[in-house]
């Protein structure tokens, strides 16, 4: 038999439910949305997922009451781990587009001291990194108005890795992929190993891909012309995440391993733009513009529909 104290805590808990199903959407609003929810975000924990988390820019303009929605630019940080400096670089973009960016945080050493590689290859340990993007974009939409369920990415070095691996298991989410500067890439090839190619690729992170849906998405590969140190992209035999027969085949630089890639994407049908910024090293903040270009001529695109 419950205690009147224990029935007065139950009866605010039903209270609290019943309050909150009969709220409409602007008191929703109101209470998903304050002053830090707008502009430059803090980092946010993903719901589903504790161990990760992401920053946001939302363009200042945007009304909790309001009817307009607006596209969505998912930003994926390299080995480095800067995403607040990636979303900052993309900050005058999306106001000026009216998009909201997401940039994600996949930490070093989720897994054991010394952890810096466990998103590029979508699983490792328990996660499946792919699937709590996709988690954080459905975080996102039920707090803000998203033009649609597709998104633009981005992703730089470690991000490059990511990205093009997100589109072959996820081409249908994607209204366009940038792939910036991967150190080991995987061709759509089907009779290559993972991670070279994307045999057993569904196998290794426990679930589907779908590389015939790819040649509907735009893309971007994107690289400095200097990038051509090679220290830390040259896979040795001894190494257990990358390393199959013939990682090394596809390119000795960024440079090559990147034009082999989108070759690859080229011959699956893929509407490939290459770009290599004059000058440039292996530098994020150098490949911005070209990126916001591409980007913008898809979401005008978008907007003309």
């Amino acid at each position: 038999m419950l205690d009147f104290s224990q029935g007065i805590f139950l009866h605010k808990i039903q209270f609290r439910r019943f309050h909150m199903r009969e709220s409409n959407q602007a008191e929703q609003d109101d209470l998903r949305l304050g002053y830090y929810d707008l502009g430059p975000t803090p980092f946010f924990t993903l719901q589903s997922e504790p161990r990760l988390c992401y920053c946001l820019y939302v363009p200042t303009e945007y009304q909790r009451d309001g009817d307009k929605r607006y596209p969505l630019i998912v930003l994926i940080h390299g080995t480095e781990r800067w995403p607040a400096h990636y979303r900052d670089n993309y900050a005058a973009f999306a106001q000026e587009q009216q998009a909201i960016v997401l940039a994600p945080l996949f930490p070093c050493n989720l897994f054991f001291i010394g952890d810096t590689e466990n998103y590029k290859l979508l699983k490792a340990g328990d996660i499946r990194f792919d699937q709590v993007l996709l988690d954080m974009v459905d975080e996102i939409g039920q707090r803000y108005r998203l033009a649609s369920d597709k998104f633009l990415m981005h992703g730089f070095s470690g991000g490059g890795h990511f990205t093009h691996r997100f589109l072959y298991a996820h081409p249908h989410r994607l209204l366009g992929a940038s792939i910036g500067a991967p150190g080991v890439v995987t061709l759509c090839e089907p009779d290559l190993d993972y991670p070279l190619g994307l045999k057993g690729m569904a196998d290794f992170i426990g679930g589907e891909i779908n590389p015939d849906g790819i040649a509907a998405v735009p893309i971007q590969c994107v690289v400095g012309a200097e990038d051509t140190d090679t220290w830390e992209i040259t896979i040795p035999d001894s190494e257990t995440l990358f390393w199959v027969p013939g990682i090394n085949d596809t390119g000795i630089t960024r440079i090559d391993r990147l034009r082999t890639l989108a070759g690859s994407l080229e011959k699956a049908g893929c509407d490939v733009q290459f770009d290599m910024v004059p000058g440039l090293d292996h530098d994020q903040d150098g490949v911005v513009d070209a990126v916001q270009g591409f980007f913008a001529r898809i979401l005008q695109a978008e907007a003309q529909q």
